[in-house]
């Protein structure tokens, strides 16, 4: 018994050494509430007294894709499912004033990008409070399109912003599988049963039928460029909707935002749209997340703290298919 508990001690030294490495980091456990609703935290406020009245910075960041974003020993949020619960927190709130959706993002799938701007939609509606988009170092293609939600649009003068477009990323290893004498045999109902399957290349029919679908969802992303943006007409929209992305001046200049400024700035206009003077800015997080300031991720940081390595393939790779995407891949 003995030998056992020293053989399990000197398994645990060697997982800490392993994850640590032999420099100056370190391994921490920490405890995490069961109770892991959303927790509201105040991150600045206007002098005076009996304050009340509160903007909510509401973070997006990452790829817009619905499913969890988890990684090696880390649960990560849905960012579909998050934003919902934190509009929804907002919404119930008297306090809350107005929004600044804060938006770190190269977008993701057409799915999750258009349920998110749906959602934000929804609240507006429900209730009737500003919201400012305001884009960090990336809000591109989904990013974009969710920020066409809301009533201002912000970027700092380093965002990159834009890919107006749609894209459906696959490949064929047919020619390799010929080369090493493996055949692929598909039993289907119907021709286009495996369309875009990697273990065939892709023949004329289905690029047609992909196109087709790619063109549709590419219209719908126009339109809710146009509804964002009503002073942009169509006819200057579409030549800067070929996926190209743009820098802050560019995308002011080109009417695609309304103003360049820093956070500090988004809330301040949120404020004047509002109708208010003095405020508290809060942010939502999970328990356990640390917010110090208007810069801090919640989602990020919702599961404490991460590996010293983490090796994983982009959300869009490893989703266990092809799909039609809203997203700037080398902003990932």
């Amino acid at each position: 018994m003995k030998k056992r508990y020293i053989a399990i001690q000197l398994t645990v030294v060697a997982v800490l050494l392993f994850t640590t490495g032999c420099g100056t980091g370190a391994f921490q456990i920490q405890m995490i509430p069961r109770n892991q609703e959303l927790t509201e935290t105040q991150i600045k406020k206007d002098e005076g007294w009996f304050v009340k009245d509160k903007i909510v910075v509401i973070d997006v960041d990452g790829v817009l894709i619905n499913k969890p974003q988890d990684s090696w020993m880390r649960q990560g949020d849905n960012p579909v499912s998050t934003l919902l619960e934190k509009l929804d927190k907002a919404a119930g709130d008297d306090d809350v004033k107005a929004v600044v959706l804060r938006i770190n993002s190269p977008g993701g799938s057409v799915a999750a990008s258009d349920m998110m701007h749906h959602s934000l939609a929804e609240f507006k509606q429900k209730k009737k409070v500003p919201v400012v988009a305001c884009m960090m170092d990336v809000a591109a293609s989904g990013g974009y399109y969710l920020a066409c939600g809301a009533d201002g649009m912000m970027a700092q003068p380093s965002t990159v912003t834009g890919s107006i477009g749609t894209i459906m990323q696959t490949f064929s290893v047919a020619g390799t599988m010929e080369k090493i004498g493996i055949e692929a045999v598909a039993v289907k109902s119907g021709k286009m049963k495996d369309i875009a399957s990697p273990l065939h290349d892709m023949t004329d029919e289905e690029k047609q039928i992909l196109q087709e679908i790619i063109d549709r969802f590419y219209e719908q992303f126009l339109t809710v460029v146009d509804n964002g943006r009503p002073k942009l007409e169509m006819n200057k929209l579409q030549p800067l909707a070929d996926g190209r992305v743009f820098i802050a001046d560019q995308a002011k200049e080109l009417g695609l935002i309304d103003r360049i400024g820093y956070a500090d700035d988004a809330v301040q206009w949120a404020k004047e749209m509002a109708g208010v003077e003095k405020v508290k800015t809060v942010i939502y997080h999970r328990p356990m997340a640390a917010i110090p300031n208007i810069y801090g991720s919640a989602t990020s940081q919702a599961s404490g703290i991460g590996p010293l390595v983490n090796i994983v393939l982009p959300d869009w790779l490893e989703s266990g298919g092809t799909q039609f995407l809203y997203l700037w891949q080398p902003g990932l």
